[in-house]
């Protein structure tokens, strides 16, 4: 579908395309060997895969969640960006900010590898966001203005609080094992080149599995909603909508708007144009069975509509607060998800492109994380039962975030839970790798802001 849509586009454009997504899949790639070692330490450590074997077997496993995961990460992230600045992404403007964090994501995350430390994509990639969103609102004279900061919030929250839920359930989670197992094989030091019990194998290889299969529905998201943000930019005719959409979701895309205008109708949403919202959704959609009859040149506009009504109602919910009942609170989440789904979808190739570049990373450049994670954390070897109890509490706040449209990083949840299954075993930790940690988690945020915002000037140099 992308090369017959590409006969539109001038060579300048067609060169920005294949270089932007470039940019996706060269991010997703160094994030595929940069967060490997979450899957494989364990394994590896233990004995219970020799490391090829592991590496392949993420990899595989990375590819099929990037399909099972769904896209309601993906679409969180994209939506850290205000909705004026989502609405204007197919403009020279829009693809510098699209370059700046890609490339700021893409340095930080392959200088943290260069010196073995386990930091994470997520954030990287999210500061990067957030840094392009304030330098352009600082160049635009709205400082700050450049973040949904509400959804900010949502996300930061995420990143904070996952790396402490994996520390104390898998130092919990640890204890029970000590307390129900009477094998004390589960609590020893592997034998070099010797693997573990059977049952202990396959508990870790399942785990090994999870914890892939998890990293990738929740990062590979991330590299879906760039490249749909570059696609609806540089191509608005055949990506600013979901074509392929059932007539059933046009009907309900055009029910919910005309529910949420309703609803926007109450008393105190005096900014809100309910007869412009749904009435021009209905408007576009007369006479339709199938959004790829709206002229090309409607698309975007419909788009744009579908995206602000999704704000303005978001906001009012939030003004409402605890007036709303827990019924209407659900109706109007209904609403808003029936509205945007055919402006929130990813083609299957798109897919299929992230889960490759983000499986073959997986098998490239695995081994200096891999040390860090199994060998720097702790004082002593890790045990059968420490990496199991580490990687299924990593396997479950991974699922979890992914049920729940939230990104989190899979490198802290991990790299967290190790630590914490340590301190259980008292088994002590190594600080000087642990302080390193803590600082690159630190300073990614900063860090991966203003290289983003710095990116950003420098390419608006160019682009105008």
């Amino acid at each position: 579908m992308l090369f017959s849509t590409l006969n539109g586009l001038t060579t300048g454009s067609a060169i920005l395309l294949g270089l932007a997504l470039l940019f996706v899949f060269a991010f997703e790639f160094v994030n595929g060997f940069h967060d490997t070692a979450n899957a494989v330490a364990t394994v590896i450590y233990t004995n219970t895969l020799r490391p090829w074997v592991a590496v392949i077997w993420s990899g595989i496993c990375n590819f099929a969640g990037v399909f099972f995961g769904g896209i309601a990460v993906a679409y969180a992230i994209v939506h850290l960006l205000p909705v004026d600045m989502l609405v204007d992404i197919n403009t020279n403007a829009g693809l510098a900010m699209v370059f700046a964090l890609l490339s700021s994501a893409i340095i930080w995350n392959f200088g943290t590898w260069y010196v073995a430390l386990p930091a994470s994509s997520s954030h990287a990639l999210i500061g990067s966001i957030l840094g392009v969103g304030l330098a352009n609102s600082m160049m635009s004279g709205h400082f700050g203005a450049g973040v949904n900061w509400r959804k900010a919030q949502e996300v930061g929250l995420s990143l904070i609080v996952s790396p402490l839920f994996g520390f104390i359930c898998a130092a919990f989670l640890l204890l029970i094992i000590r307390k129900v197992a009477r094998t004390p094989i589960l609590f020893t030091a592997p034998k070099p080149d010797t693997p573990p019990p059977f049952w202990t194998r396959m508990v870790l290889i399942f785990t090994c599995t999870g914890v892939s299969l998890a990293h990738g529905s929740n990062d590979g998201q991330k590299g879906v909603g760039m490249a749909m943000l570059i696609l609806i930019g540089l191509l608005p005719a055949t990506y600013a909508l979901d074509l392929d959409a059932s007539p059933q979701k046009m009907a309900a895309m055009t029910e919910a708007a005309e529910k949420l205008d309703d609803f926007l109708c109450l008393p105190g949403a005096a900014d809100h144009d309910p007869i412009h919202h749904s009435g021009r959704i209905r408007e576009i959609l007369s006479a339709k069975t199938s959004l790829s009859q709206v002229e090309p040149g409607q698309r975007w506009e419909l788009r744009s509509v579908v995206l602000h009504l999704d704000a303005d109602a978001r906001d009012w919910v939030e003004t409402l607060g605890p007036k709303l009942s827990p019924k209407e609170q659900a109706e109007i989440k209904k609403w808003r998800k029936q509205l945007v789904a055919p402006t929130e979808y990813a083609p299957t190739w798109v897919l299929l492109a992230v889960a490759l570049s983000l499986g073959i990373g997986t098998m490239i450049g695995w081994k200096r994380i891999v040390v860090t994670v199994g060998e720097k954390i702790g004082t002593s070897h890790l045990t059968y039962a420490q990496g199991a109890s580490a990687e299924l509490v990593a396997m479950s706040t991974i699922g979890l975030a992914v049920y729940g449209g939230l990104p989190v990083s899979t490198t802290h949840v991990l790299s967290s839970a190790v630590a914490g299954t340590m301190v259980a075993n008292r088994s002590g930790l190594q600080m000087e790798c642990i302080r390193k940690i803590a600082l690159a988690w630190i300073l990614t945020l900063p860090a991966t802001m203003l290289l983003a915002g710095a990116f950003l000037m420098l390419f608006r140099m160019f682009t105008g």
